[in-house]
């Protein structure tokens, strides 16, 4: 008896120091039931937060009724940066970032105000410039409402591996924890975007700044999800339409400047913007209807739309689908996750969001494994990225797809074998998936009609 109780000790106690001494995880770093492009890139990242301010904006949220005007200020904004960098030997690729937690009425009032949220970067690391001196191209990411700079960390870690720099704006009046109200949000998220892109580009000119002769002044793409994917609509070319409730929603005739009509929408546009990536776009739904056909039409860049078929945000049937059928000039793709809802843009839930329902539904799917969906759109956005920002047409083939629904692929193999971890060719199956992985997807890529 004994003998058994030592055997038992031991092995509990084995078991304990494999729990205590197992490797962490990062979102950025995808599992091995990930979709071939999803893998982490051949650079170590680093990490850094700027501060910026935009000078002499609209501050709506003190509009005057009296004299029906707003007064300006220097409009601040937090970025996080992450870039390609040289890791000292000996130096753990870690960092952990602090980010708002989302509250909810219905929800726990004992939140902790910020959780942590575990990153595969250095801060303040040394950049590693690109083997012939090559810039790198510039990813802008852009939140939700509300949202955080982090709230897509696990894309932002993940692009910067594979040479591109990713700059994440924390929307001032939009960030979780401190959001207000949403006329400064239907006001200043294209005009965020746009000033940091521009910002950075001046920061880069500076011999002494880290960015100087690494980023890629010409080579720019936007990743909005949600809100940021309305604003990343308008900063691609799609003014807001005349007649778009936002113009109700934000006083003082100040929103008519971001309309497709205005002169001063289309002076703002940035020509070294070259695609965008939209997950989840708001506003094209009913009755906010941010654009009509001929707004839709002003975008000319490639775009890819990521979407939940059953989303009851930003309305896939009545408002995302339609508004992609009608952005006739683009050369355009629009990648849908069937059976979900509007989660399919940020990170996975901290662990202080998994023990009650409301705090969870903030970040999870309810038919989707979220670390799942993070893989996924690894791989599709570094497929995309890499075909527009970078021109490696070896990449197209991951996004043009046959069949365009996953769960018509054919992978055909004699009863009782594998492939084992092998990624489709793409013949007849999608290219990038293990076998039997590809469903519940729907990719429908349109050629510009001109």
């Amino acid at each position: 008896m004994r003998t058994l109780f030592l055997i038992f000790v031991t092995v509990l106690g084995a078991g304990l120091c494999s729990a205590q001494t197992s490797p962490e995880s990062f979102f950025s770093v995808p599992g091995p039931d990930a979709p071939e492009l999803a893998a982490r890139g051949a650079f170590s990242v680093g990490v850094r937060t700027l501060q910026v301010k935009n000078p002499d904006q609209v501050d709506i949220l003190n509009f005057d009724k009296a004299t029906k005007k707003a007064p300006v200020y220097d409009r601040p904004l937090t970025v996080e940066v992450w870039y390609p960098a040289n890791i000292p030997a000996g130096t753990q690729e870690r960092t952990v970032y602090e980010m708002g937690f989302p509250r909810n009425p219905a929800g726990p009032k004992d939140l902790p105000k910020t959780v942590s949220v575990l990153g595969k970067a250095l801060r303040d690391a040394a950049p590693a410039p690109q083997a012939g001196g090559k810039p790198y191209p510039l990813i802008l990411l852009s939140h939700g409402y509300p949202g955080s700079r982090y709230f897509l960390s696990y894309l932002a870690e993940n692009l910067a591996s594979k040479g591109y720099i990713v700059a994440a704006i924390d929307h001032t009046d939009s960030v979780f924890g401190e959001e207000k109200g949403f006329e400064s949000t239907l006001l200043n998220r294209s005009n965020d975007q746009l000033f940091t892109i521009g910002a950075l580009e001046e920061m880069a000119t500076h011999p002494n700044h880290f960015l100087y002769g690494i980023l890629d002044a010409d080579n720019v793409a936007i990743v909005g999800y949600s809100m940021g994917g309305y604003g990343a609509l308008a900063s691609a070319g799609a003014g807001y339409s005349d007649s778009a409730l936002g113009n109700s929603f934000v006083p003082g005739g100040y929103f008519a400047d971001w309309r497709a009509s205005s002169l001063k929408y289309q002076t703002r546009l940035r020509k070294e913007v070259k695609a965008v990536v939209a997950f989840a776009p708001w506003g094209s739904q009913p009755p906010f209807n941010s654009w009509d056909s001929a707004a839709l039409a002003g975008i000319h860049i490639p775009l890819l739309l990521v979407a939940g078929d059953q989303d009851d945000i930003s309305d896939f049937a009545g408002g995302m689908k339609p508004a992609f059928e009608k952005m006739v000039n683009s050369d355009r793709c629009m990648l849908v996750y069937e059976n979900a809802r509007h989660n399919i843009g940020g990170n996975p839930p901290p662990a202080e969001a998994l023990g009650n329902f409301v705090t969870r539904e903030s970040f999870e799917e309810p038919a989707w494994r979220k670390d799942r969906i993070t893989a996924i759109n690894q791989h599709f956005v570094t497929a995309f990225l890499d075909l527009m920002l970078k021109g490696d047409e070896s990449k197209r083939g991951y996004l043009h797809v046959t069949p365009e629904r996953s769960n018509d692929g054919q992978w055909q193999i004699p009863f009782g074998t594998s492939v084992g971890a092998k990624f489709s060719d793409g013949k007849d199956y999608w290219k990038g998936f293990q076998r039997r992985y590809a469903v519940g997807l729907e990719m429908h890529c349109v050629a510009p009609e001109k």
